[in-house]
Parts: C-alpha cells; structure tokens; sequence
C-alpha cells in the first residue's frame, strides 16, 4: 500500500521507550514547527539504523530550524531493545517509539523482512521515512525494501529549507497506473 502525499496517514498509538505515548508528541499537528518526522527503523539489530538515528539526534536542533517541530523513530523493536538502542547508540533527545505490530508496518506500506541472522527478530520492518505537514497529511515520504540507501539528515534538513522558502508544494499526488510494470530496457 502506497500512501499518497496530501492524504491521512493510518493513525498510530505506540508506547515511548522514555516513558509516554507517540501521542503526547503531538505528531502532526503543526504546533512548534509546521513538519512531523517520522522514521521506521529496522531495529537494534541494524548498524545501519545506529548511524541514522544517531544524526538524527546529533541534528534535532538544525531539524528544528528548518520547520520540523516533532520527530519520533518507530521500530517493531519490544520496550527492552529500544531501551538498550537508547543507551547503546547514545540517543539522548530522539523520541523512540517501539512495538510498531505487523500490521501498523503494512498499513505505512513498509516493507517487512524475516531475521535469518544471530540478533535478528523474527520479524521486523525496514525502513521508512514520512514528513507531515501541518494539517497532519502526508507531505513527503520514501520507503526501502533494504536497509541501505537512506538519505542523509543534512539532505532532509536542505530539502525542507527549500520548501519553506519557495512554498513548494507536496509532491507525488497522482498515483501509479494500479497492475503497471516498468517496461524491462
């Protein structure tokens, strides 16, 4: 499932690892800072994901400043391996949320792999990133189906800056043709 920029996103209602609910954060309701970041990480178990959120939390001031009032990462991870990633990675201003079910994970149109190594759950989500807009729509988003690949923050934190400046708007609003493939080159 593909969810459009300018449409609802599924609601979602995890625990925090810090103590609270995603929704004492707020999330999309454009107080302090007009854009929501949300990011689906795969899990303790992913060096990958340790890189990404500690950015995140070294750039949450910068974030900030270029219009994003509330950020959250949200992994399929339960309360104990959020708490270890916390500490491990050395996240001290990141909210992280966990326990993200299955079938939270599809309705955000994540991608869901089996662990096959020693560390990996059996089930987990691959990563995701969603900008809210204010009125809570999704304003920008881009899943992977692997771990690699992600953007950086400084690029997010660039593209938002652009945004606010030129009043551009969201993007990505007509949907693929359903049943289509790309033709093979």
């Amino acid at each position: 499932m593909t969810i459009l920029p300018r449409t609802q996103p599924p609601a979602l209602s995890l625990p925090l690892a810090r103590g609270g609910t995603i929704e004492d954060l707020a999330l999309g309701t454009g107080v302090d800072g007009r854009f929501t970041l949300i990011i689906f990480y795969r899990g303790l178990h992913c060096p990958v994901c340790r890189k990404q959120l500690r950015e995140l939390d070294d750039n949450m001031d910068a974030l900030h400043e270029a219009g994003v009032g509330r950020v959250v990462a949200i992994s399929m991870d339960t309360l104990k391996r959020a708490t270890i990633s916390i500490e491990d990675w050395e996240l001290s201003r990141l909210p992280i949320a966990y326990g993200l079910s299955e079938e939270q994970a599809r309705e955000w149109g994540l991608f869901l792999s089996s662990g096959f190594k020693k560390g990996e759950p059996e089930l987990f989500s691959e990563p995701g990133m969603f900008i809210l807009d204010a009125d809570n729509t999704v304003f920008w988003s881009t899943v992977s189906s692997m771990p690699f690949g992600r953007m950086p923050v400084k690029a997010i934190i660039h593209g938002l800056e652009y945004v606010t400046e030129t009043d551009y708007p969201a993007r990505g609003t007509v949907a693929p043709a359903r049943g289509t493939v790309a033709p093979a080159h």
